[in-house]
């Protein structure tokens, strides 16, 4: 976690009917988002929006609660249009099928107005009374407030791997979170507009925001036993949770300069090729070599084939740079946290 240096505020405009349910009047600015992905989740978002919506309220600022379907089977979208109807600050998206949490999240973040957007799952594990702990922490300067469920009411068969897959990012990144995986985070407006979030990439947005030079934190939070319906994501996760980090962790060190990773490898694997080549070939010829015909030297082959890995490798980065140079946007080089003129 990054410690802040300046304390913030949150800016934000009250909303005269907060209070008020009925007419379909959108408020002018907003000053918080709160985006649900909602798969499947038909029975919880009736309970998940009468929790959430007096707590918004108590907070007298203006709010709305954005519910993206992705792609229910179940009733879920009949139940979201029943609160659109019933509540002028709900907003629900209608995806035409499953495309994932990511997309979701995605098209949630672009339709948010808020200064503040936080992103809550639907299956009422999530506490919305906690939402002040997070706007606690955004007004002492940080930028991406992360929820840490605990104690946290799942299967080992989820906590286990979820402890050491959290303890690797530590190590592989800096950013200490306890549960980066936590569906409930906060955000300042300016990190959903930066990042570039595509795949499975929402659960590493700490990680990329971290990079951009944001402040990271987290706060404890409540983790309530599933009521309804059950868990959307199985073991295979944490194998694509590998993946992806390999993934980030390379757009974080060498999103930039490609070459170095590639050409770096490239050039060791010259060198190992050249140096077992250059020995067999020696080895063959020198009078106190043991004049073993070079042919029958395997080693001769492997010393080959890293030569050309090596080659291959140093051509993939400045191919790399290449298209690195031609996709440059100076906006991507750096993150703005404030202008004075």
């Amino acid at each position: 976690m990054q410690q802040t240096d300046s304390p913030a505020t949150i800016n934000s405009t009250p909303s005269p009917g907060a209070a008020m349910r009925g007419a379909r009047m959108q408020p002018a600015n907003v000053a918080i988002s709160v985006v649900v992905p909602v798969y499947n989740e038909a029975e919880s978002v009736r309970p998940l929006y009468d929790a959430l919506t007096p707590q918004l309220v108590s907070l007298n600022l203006a709010y709305e609660i954005i519910f993206i379907d992705d792609g229910s089977r179940d009733g879920s979208f009949a139940q979201l249009q029943a609160l659109h109807d019933l509540d002028s600050h709900v907003r629900v998206i209608r995806f035409r099928r499953n495309f994932g949490k990511t997309p979701a999240l995605v098209a949630g973040f672009h339709e948010a107005r808020g200064d503040v957007v936080f992103t809550m799952d639907a299956d009422l594990q999530d506490d919305p009374a906690e939402i002040p702990l997070f706007l606690d922490k955004l007004a002492e300067g940080y930028d991406l407030v992360s929820g840490w469920k605990y104690p946290r009411h799942d299967p080992p068969t989820k906590t286990i791997p979820s402890f050491f897959f959290n303890r690797m990012i530590w190590a592989s990144t800096g950013v200490k979170l306890h549960d980066i995986n936590c569906g409930f985070k906060a955000y300042r407006r300016e990190i959903i507009e930066e990042i570039k979030l595509y795949g499975e990439l929402h659960r590493f947005i700490p990680i990329l925001a971290h990079q951009r030079g944001y402040r990271v934190t987290e706060v404890k939070v409540h983790h309530h036993k599933r009521k309804f319906g059950k868990s959307k994501f199985g073991a295979r996760r944490f194998l694509r949770g590998f993946l992806d980090l390999l993934m980030v962790l390379f757009l974080v060190s060498y999103m930039r300069t490609p070459l170095r990773l590639f050409g770096t490898i490239g050039l060791l694997a010259l060198l190992v090729g050249f140096v077992i080549d250059l020995y067999v070939v020696l080895d063959r010829y020198l009078p106190f070599g043991s004049q073993q015909p070079i042919h029958d030297r395997p080693i001769l082959f492997v010393g080959v084939i890293l030569l050309i890995f090596g080659i291959s490798f140093v051509l993939t980065g400045l191919q790399s740079e290449m298209i690195r140079h031609f996709a440059y946007r100076p906006e991507d080089e750096y993150s703005v946290r404030q202008v004075l003129d």
